[in-house]
């Protein structure tokens, strides 16, 4: 190959980078005075609390109906009183014995055989126990008014001979009376106008002894059918439980709710009627061992008509103390002892009758102590006497169906504890 072939191109040398003229800096200008930072802006107003609302959509025509239907049963209850009180009673006294007709019934002994021998022996036995007490029973009644005129005399003594106010104002009405009567009858004689004297008719013992046997006709008649009521209701069973179950509908669940509410109902008055029963003894035994204790005669009976009005709550408490104090005060012939005599017997009632029951018919019914009190008055201004011996019983009938009730829960949650 010659020499004067092109031969390959050396790689060009690496050239050196050309330097860039130096960029002009820009002067910094001089520090001039600060800017003021612009005013902050003003805060809007703070919006207005908002109040807290309940939506409760309200049917005016529903609640009406509502109302009217209250106090249409409120109406009936009290027009039909004679009849509703008998069943309520015998109704009562159906859960009570029950247990023991159920108890024969196991031992092979038919309801109706069971049902009365077990009626006979409880009134048997109330016949007999007043029987027995009567004699106590009538001198304690005759003794009654001696003791309310023996206390009104003493008073009268221990006032002594100065006047009270009250004495003054008596007398001066007393005068004003008597010249009045003196001025009308001077002006009809010189009218000659003849002057009318009304008389009151005299006190005739035929007419209370009239409304009496009345009164005591109708009570017998109550008790009659209110133990006829009861054999009937401890002959057929559970036959009106099944029924009741059978006419609620074809759905299970409506039959369960039922069940539920008629267990809830037997569950609640069985155990009114035992803690009824536990606390009248305790408090016909104590006030009985009380008065005893002090020496008061029949003290047994007190003890017996202590048990027995305690079954009437607050009222019952009130009797007795009203007449122990003033038996008291006729057999001691002290006005002290009275007094002591219707303390003992308001301290017994007020723990044990009007404390310890309340809290303890709450505690196994689940009702607050409040709902059982307005209970108590609302059946007593009903049905009297009878409503305040059945106004918890039929409060808890009223609480256990609410329980069940979808509608009904909130009454049901008002009435619990």
């Amino acid at each position: 190959m010659s020499d004067d072939k092109p031969m390959a191109a050396e790689a060009a040398p690496p050239t050196e980078p050309v330097a860039e003229p130096p960029q002009p800096v820009a002067a910094e200008p001089a520090p001039g005075p600060e800017p003021e930072p612009p005013a902050p802006a003003p805060e809007p107003p703070a919006p207005a609390r908002e109040r807290l609302l309940l939506h409760m959509p309200v049917d005016v025509r529903s609640a009406s109906l509502v109302v009217l239907a209250v106090l249409a049963s409120v109406f009936a209850l009290q027009w039909g009183q004679a009849v509703f009180i008998p069943l309520m009673l015998s109704l009562l006294l159906t859960y009570a014995l029950s247990p023991l007709v159920e108890l024969l019934h196991r031992w092979k002994l038919p309801r109706w055989i069971g049902a009365g021998l077990i009626l006979m022996g409880l009134f048997g036995g109330l016949g007999y126990t007043g029987y027995s007490l009567s004699g106590s029973a009538t001198q304690l009644l005759d003794s009654l008014p001696v003791a309310a005129q023996k206390l009104g005399q003493a008073m009268r003594r221990d006032r002594g001979a100065s006047a009270t106010p009250l004495d003054n104002v008596q007398q001066a009405a007393a005068q004003l009376e008597k010249a009045a009567e003196e001025n009308s009858a001077r002006v009809a004689s010189r009218k000659g106008v003849a002057r009318v004297i009304i008389e009151r008719p005299s006190f005739n013992v035929r007419d209370y002894l009239l409304s009496g046997t009345v009164g005591l006709l109708s009570a017998m008649g109550q008790f009659t059918l209110v133990a006829f009521l009861t054999y009937f209701a401890l002959c057929s069973g559970d036959t009106f439980r099944r029924k009741l179950i059978k006419i609620t509908g074809s759905s299970l669940q409506k039959k369960k709710v039922t069940v539920h509410v008629l267990d809830d109902i037997t569950r609640n008055i069985e155990r009114y009627l035992l803690v009824q029963i536990l606390v009248s003894a305790i408090v016909g035994v104590a006030t009985g061992l009380a008065f005893w204790a002090v020496g008061m005669e029949n003290a047994a009976v007190w003890g017996i008509i202590a048990a027995v009005t305690n079954l009437i709550p607050y009222i019952g408490s009130v009797i007795v103390l009203a007449a122990a104090g003033l038996v008291a005060f006729l057999q001691f012939n002290s006005l002290q002892m009275g007094i002591v005599v219707a303390g003992m017997s308001l301290g017994i009632h007020t723990v044990i009758g009007n404390l310890l029951m309340p809290w303890l018919t709450s505690r196994t019914s689940r009702m607050n102590p409040v709902a059982v009190f307005v209970g108590v008055i609302f059946w007593g201004w009903l049905w009297g006497i009878w409503g305040l011996l059945l106004g918890i019983p039929i409060t808890m009938v009223i609480k256990s169906i609410c329980d069940r009730v979808e509608d009904l829960q909130p009454i049901g949650e008002l009435l619990g504890e």
